[in-house]
């Protein structure tokens, strides 16, 4: 580790130190700290057996003290440094103003990571498409021989990394709204900055757009002059032209962009035969076709225009026209499973509501056979009616929602007219035994359940891995 390393983890020893919000960063983060000397403490308004009694148990064993249930708050005042969770926003908790008047740090692990790394990092942010962008930044770095740590709000704590990530290797981070809405000056970084898109979004959590907006500019506006920056030409930086909110006028250093709808001078761009082009002083290269790329959708064309943008003169033009070729998407979000007899298995087990479905069901140019239903949260299943008759032949459904989501496809008015066949059962496993005896070469089936896993499994990531083993498993 490096020297800013070691020098900030012989401060935390004796310090007491709170973790408020138990989720995937702060666990390993608190078992780290206390792995090196701190006095760490975990708060939480759940109890043990929701953060994981695995956690919990490797967490006492190095001597970290819990705080959990309605009074989780209480020992904040005799703590030295709080980290609250990214999902904890500060102007919606007034605890957090109560122990910076006191005088104590409130900090998150992003803050400490960006401050500490010593590694270039190529941060991602924007309302849509954050992830897919992520990691095929992180695909194609790692194929040209990089040494990749990958994390952020993509679900993968790092700052436990900075004991062994060094200044050759890459960190690329997922950057949301909420982590980015405090990180001020983050000493110059990314490296790399990345903003797929501005849409009006998290109204819910944010004060106000300008808040949203505001945070999501923080990722570039403290880089340095010798940094770059990737931007949408296709998105209104400004939300409605309101150029104060620009992004454009904020660039530190060089400004690169990637656009599906005409070129760009310098970044990527689609072309009208659909070559992906690089665009730099004039210089022209074609990387891949988008017919190159195996996931589904316009959106992932995008994702990759964006992606060769910021990895440019890292990657071999190659490199990239492989990973295209050969990445099967991000898991449960529309992956690429296996073709089997001609028919190809997506797992977009991720789809838990109606909202989430249509994104799907955009994605494919054919109509396909659909495996939907799970538990009931509530959601009105109408939502995504039009585009089931549109878009699928069969739709295959289990769970505890089928006789729902039958009810209201069937109502439709346009049910009768669209030639749709719907087929009905208990179980996921049984579903999708329906939709491969159904098929034929050239079909398309994916899993869209339109519903949480709770019917059946534990999350939506257990769905769509039991999804994709009884794909695997299939025999000839």
């Amino acid at each position: 580790m490096t020297a800013e390393v070691k020098k900030y983890l012989e401060s935390m020893k004796g310090k007491k130190i709170a973790f408020v919000g138990m989720g995937v960063a702060n666990v390993p983060c608190a078992k780290w700290l206390a792995k090196h000397g701190a006095e760490v403490y975990a708060c939480d308004k759940r109890n043990k057996e929701y953060i994981g009694t695995g956690d919990c148990k490797e967490m006492e064993a190095l001597g970290v003290h819990f705080s959990l249930g309605d009074n989780y708050l209480d020992i904040l005042p005799q703590m030295d440094i709080v980290f609250r969770s990214h999902g904890i926003l500060p102007f919606q908790n007034p605890w957090i103003g109560e122990c910076i008047e006191r005088g104590q740090k409130v900090t998150t692990e992003m803050e400490v990571f960006f401050s500490l790394c010593p590694a270039k990092i190529i941060g991602v942010t924007g309302s849509n498409g954050k992830t897919t962008t992520t990691t095929i930044i992180s695909e194609m770095l790692k194929a040209a021989g990089k040494k990749v740590y990958l994390g952020g709000n993509i679900g993968k704590a790092l700052m436990p990394e900075l004991e062994t990530i060094r200044e050759s290797d890459y960190a690329i981070v997922e950057l949301s709204s909420f982590q980015l809405l405090t990180m001020g000056n983050m000493i110059k970084k990314p490296d790399i900055s990345v903003v797929t898109n501005i849409e009006i979004t998290h109204q819910d959590h944010h004060t106000s757009l300008d808040e949203y907006v505001d945070a999501k500019r923080n990722i570039l506006i403290y880089q340095s002059p010798e940094s770059k920056t990737v931007l949408n030409a296709d998105c209104d930086y400004s939300i409605g032209g309101r150029v104060y909110h620009d992004m454009r006028f904020d660039v530190r250093g060089r400004l690169y962009e990637f656009s599906i709808k005409h070129p760009v001078k310098n970044g990527t761009y689609m072309a009208e035969n659909g070559d992906i082009i690089y665009s730099e002083n004039g210089c022209k290269t074609v990387v891949m076709n988008k017919n190159d790329i195996i996931i589904p959708g316009m959106h992932n064309v995008e994702n990759y225009c964006t992606a060769i943008s910021a990895v440019w003169g890292l990657v071999p033009v190659e490199v990239m026209k492989n990973i295209a070729q050969t990445f099967g998407g991000v898991e449960h979000r529309i992956e690429f499973v296996r073709e089997f007899k001609g028919v190809k298995y997506y797992n977009d087990s991720i789809a838990t509501s109606p909202s989430r479905v249509v994104s799907g069901l955009k994605a494919f140019n054919q109509k396909i056979i659909m495996i939907c239903g799970g538990s009931d949260k509530g959601n009105d299943m109408c939502q995504m009616v039009p585009l089931i008759l549109e878009k699928v032949k069969l739709l295959v459904l289990n769970g505890a929602t089928a006789d729902k989501i039958y009810e209201a496809v069937t109502s439709n008015e346009n049910y009768a007219a669209s030639g749709l066949k719907i087929k009905k059962t208990d179980t996921m496993q049984n579903a999708l035994e329906i939709a491969k005896n159904s098929s034929e070469a050239g079909d398309i089936v994916s899993l869209c359940p339109a519903c949480p896993a709770f019917d059946q499994f534990k999350t939506f990531e257990y769905r769509g891995r039991a999804f994709k083993q009884l794909v695997n498993d299939f025999k000839d």
